[in-house]
């Protein structure tokens, strides 16, 4: 086993253990769904959305569409199994619309995984069978990477990171970081490409927290808060809630009240592959 080798398994390693922290990522918001039994204003699309990337990959990675892949596949299948937890637990608080809804996309999640898997089973072989479920693996991905894109536009426009938590921006960096030179190291493209993107941008939403994390309006979030209370919650899942109190400006002497901005709705759980 040459240098090469030993590094993209290395990679591989780091790359399983930041992904499974991503994944892990929304149990405190599913804490809270339980103990609330409510899903209040968290939206349930991230979650489906991130568990038919997850099958995707882990598709993906399986030795008969890809070989040498094994890391791929252990990953995305653990992800896989956490994401279809998720979806349930938010089917079973959510709103009889929301329920409907939720089983809609669920529906619409397994029929898009269920045709990619056969039509690559039953009409496809080799290389041809690898370059189908590598390109809908690939889509997702870039997808789920640039879900943040909607939370950076929030942290420039409201001068805040309060959305943007620090170690979820790190690890979607260290991930998709990862999972870039995993690819690179094994010629794969459809692991490169995707997680190309995403080093990029974890790097720069890394940027916006260093630019941000000391101005006055995070200052004023963190100080309103108090004593470390600030909730936690994933990138793009829930809208931000509306501050005690009405916030003024002092503009030509006139009190103007600030916009309450909405958190877009993304997806926190930034697959690894």
């Amino acid at each position: 086993m040459d240098v090469s080798q030993v590094l993209h398994f290395l990679f591989g390693i780091f790359g399983n253990a930041t992904g499974l922290f991503l994944f892990l990522a929304p149990m405190v918001t599913f804490r809270r769904i339980i103990k609330n039994k409510s899903t209040e204003q968290f939206s349930g699309i991230p979650y489906n959305m991130t568990l038919l990337n997850c099958l995707l990959s882990a598709w993906y990675g399986l030795p008969f569409v890809s070989p040498n892949n094994m890391l791929v596949y252990t990953i995305n299948g653990t992800g896989a199994v956490l994401e279809a937890i998720y979806v349930t637990i938010f089917i079973v608080y959510a709103p009889r619309k929301g329920k409907l809804r939720m089983l809609g996309l669920l529906a619409l999640v397994l029929t898009v995984f269920a045709a990619v898997a056969l039509v690559s089973v039953l009409a496809l072989h080799g290389q041809k069978r690898k370059l189908l479920c590598g390109f809908a693996a690939t889509i997702f991905s870039i997808c789920m990477y640039a879900s943040p894109l909607s939370i950076m536009r929030l942290v420039i426009r409201t001068k805040s990171v309060e959305f943007m938590p620090f170690f979820l921006s790190l690890f979607v960096f260290l991930c998709g970081t990862s999972w870039f030179v995993f690819g690179l190291l094994g010629r794969d493209p459809f692991i490169a490409v995707p997680n190309g993107f995403g080093c990029g941008l974890g790097a720069l939403q890394l940027v916006l927290y260093a630019i941000f994390r000391d101005s006055k309006e995070s200052r004023m979030h963190r100080e309103g808060k108090g004593e470390g209370k600030a909730e936690s919650i994933e990138m793009g899942t829930s809208k931000p809630q509306q501050s005690k109190g009405v916030q003024k400006s002092e503009q030509n002497g006139v009190p103007t009240k600030e916009p309450q901005d909405k958190a877009p709705l993304g997806t926190e759980q930034v697959p690894p592959v």
